[in-house]
């Protein structure tokens, strides 16, 4: 609609597996980073805040499913050695001298602890989960809410796909970290603390080398993910690549093959699938390193704990059960260390997302409505502009000094090359945007009087772009004035001369239309938002060169219809065929956000001037093609 407006569009890429990672969750790639990590952080705990008693409840049970489940192997240990020291006896020829009760008690405790730490971990998720998804809930809805409080200003200046990424990819980033990471860094830090706990109550020298094995761990992972951050980032910007070609390609398939350009299409994404092929192969194959280099690190963590383990044993300063004991310590140990690095590499990403929401939360909201709104008990359509002054930004006045008395009931047509101005008037006087100085006043009130929706109810659009939603055409047609019964959605229909054709598709008022509405026509998508406007009987109509999408003999169906609509009705239409408003009371010539001229039609071809010149201009261009 707005030609005034237009902007360069923006590929984002990035539509299937932008989470593309290797192993350890593919946390440990390169990450986006927020700018105010600390002051996210805060806000979004406060913004949690509501649910601080179950969130303390989580991580209760979180840490005692840990523990329970980090007192088993000592416990196991324990038995191990009884059963070690009574098939000693046995080779030693002085008899079995295995305590089987003992073992028996020792196993039932286990079993017991593991189930206790298995309810404690179902139950700390159970709730998490209920948690995360109500916080997911709540960031949606005002998300949601804040989006009817924005601007026109704030969506002209980010695409679609930016909006659209704060509700669905960033909120389902702040909810997995929460559902997930959260209990995942409690579960690891309470492993992590009670793991070397008991291995310093086990050995202390033995504690000490499997901590000698660390720094070389750590180091060979760093060395890694230095290697492999370059690939990932090169992974990710040559995945938006190839999905915003294939998005490119496929929208506009039809213009590709008219011009045959199929080759240079397959061409270009040969080139760009090449390159993702070379650096995801690169950054699969080196983050697919961490975990054989842990397990390595890990083995020989195990030789030496061995051996040493052994050599103790010999000596008597340990027993055997201990050692086996030791060693799934430093099984359990090794990995929550790895865990809580990816958390933290985790919280990153989270961060950012929850930056971005906030952003959006915080961002300037309309202007507030009245304290006092204007109620008025009947619309007559008595429209004035009044100095009106406007500029998409404060450096471009896009208005200039607009005025112009309009009574009601009148056809005003409003014309001008493309960029003159038209689109953006009638914007204002939905209030879409507010004036920069001067006033827009309806029936005697300044619309800034008015409640935006009670404004708004005023109007009835017909648009070049026909909006129509994942619906049936019945209740397409009665989008709007949701009270309508279908007897009445069917005689909007019939004035709008779309009955014929809907009774002709499978279903009739019943047929589902396609998101794309590619089930029906352009020039029937056209039909079913006039018979929406007549059903919603407004008083004052606005209309954009509304039978631009269809063919002569429509177009003649459709003025006709258009004729009965607009009696005793404000119009403002907005032509672009000049031919097509003739008869309208009042024509408004713009020119640079300016009224250049105005007058009848008769009235401004006499004068010669741009209109003339304009209209002429049409005319002759009709003729050459005759």
């Amino acid at each position: 609609m707005s030609e005034e407006s237009k902007r360069p569009s923006q590929h984002r890429g990035g539509m299937a597996g932008g989470r593309m990672g290797g192993h350890m969750g593919g946390g440990m790639g390169a990450v986006e980073k927020a700018k105010d990590f600390k002051g996210t952080i805060k806000r979004l705990l406060n913004y949690i805040s509501d649910f601080k008693l179950s969130i303390v409840i989580v991580m209760c049970f979180a840490a005692a499913s840990s523990v329970f489940s980090i007192i088993g192997p000592k416990i196991l240990g324990k038995a191990t050695t009884k059963l070690f020291e009574g098939l000693m006896a046995y080779a030693l020829g002085t008899g079995l001298l295995t305590d089987f009760d003992y073992i028996a008690k020792c196993i039932v405790l286990l079993v017991f602890l593991y189930i206790i730490s298995a309810v404690f971990s179902y139950a700390q998720g159970y709730i998490m989960s209920g948690v995360s998804m109500k916080i997911t809930f709540r960031l949606r809805r005002d998300i949601s809410e804040k989006m009817n409080r924005l601007p026109f200003q704030y969506f002209d200046s980010r695409t679609h796909g930016e909006v659209l990424s704060r509700v669905t990819n960033d909120v389902d980033t702040i909810s997995q970290t929460l559902n997930q990471s959260l209990t995942q860094l409690i579960t690891s830090v309470s492993t992590v603390i009670g793991v070397l706990i008991m291995m310093l109550t086990i050995s202390i020298r033995m504690t000490i080398v499997t901590f000698l094995i660390l720094p070389l761990s750590f180091s060979l992972l760093m060395f890694i993910i230095k290697k492999s951050q370059k690939h990932f980032k090169d992974q990710q910007k040559f995945l938006g690549q190839i999905n915003g070609h294939i998005e490119e390609n496929y929208s506009g398939h039809n213009v590709v093959q008219v011009f045959n350009g199929e080759q240079d299409a397959v061409d270009e994404f040969t080139k760009i699938n090449d390159d993702l092929y070379r650096s995801a192969w690169k950054s699969q194959f080196l983050s697919g390193l961490m975990m054989p280099v842990m397990t390595f690190v890990g083995n020989i963590g195990y030789v030496a704990v061995c051996i040493l383990g052994g050599y103790l044993a010999v000596h008597r300063a340990i027993t055997i059960g201990d050692i086996q004991a030791f060693i799934q310590y430093v099984r359990s140990f090794m990995q929550p260390i790895a865990q809580i690095a990816n958390v933290a590499n985790t919280l990153q990403s989270t961060a950012a997302a929850a930056e971005r929401v906030f952003e959006f939360l915080n961002a300037d909201e309309e202007i507030p409505e009245a304290e006092n709104p204007a109620m008025p008990e009947k619309v007559n359509g008595e429209v004035s502009f009044r100095d009106v002054v406007f500029g998409y930004s404060a450096d471009k006045t896009i208005i200039h000094d607009f005025s112009s008395e309009i009574k009601a009931g009148q056809r005003i047509a409003i014309v001008g090359h493309t960029g003159a101005g038209k689109t953006t008037i009638i914007k204002l006087l939905m209030r879409f945007y507010d004036v920069t100085s001067g006033s827009i006043v309806i029936d005697g009130h300044d619309i800034r009087d008015y409640r935006r929706k009670d404004l708004r109810s005023m109007f009835g659009m017909v648009l070049q772009d026909a909006w129509l939603y994942h619906d049936t055409i019945m209740e397409n047609i009665r989008y709007g004035s949701f009270g309508a019964t279908d007897e009445e959605v069917i005689e909007a229909s019939k004035a709008a001369h779309c009955d014929e054709f809907i009774h002709a598709l499978p279903g009739g008022y019943n047929m589902v239309i396609n998101e794309d509405a590619g089930n029906i026509s352009q020039g029937q998508k056209q039909l079913l938002t006039i018979a929406r406007t007549i059903l919603s009987d407004p008083k004052i109509l606005i209309l954009d060169e509304a039978t631009s999408s269809v063919d002569t003999r429509t177009e003649i169906l459709i003025q006709k219809a258009m004729e009965g609509l607009m009696r005793d009705r404000t119009s403002f239409v907005i032509a672009h065929r000049l031919s097509t408003i003739r008869d309208a009371d009042l024509i408004l010539m713009m020119k640079d956000g300016n009224i250049v001229e105005q007058g009848k039609h008769e009235e401004l071809l006499k004068k010669g001037g741009y209109y003339a010149e304009l209209y002429l201009s049409q005319f002759e261009n009709k003729t050459e093609t005759a």
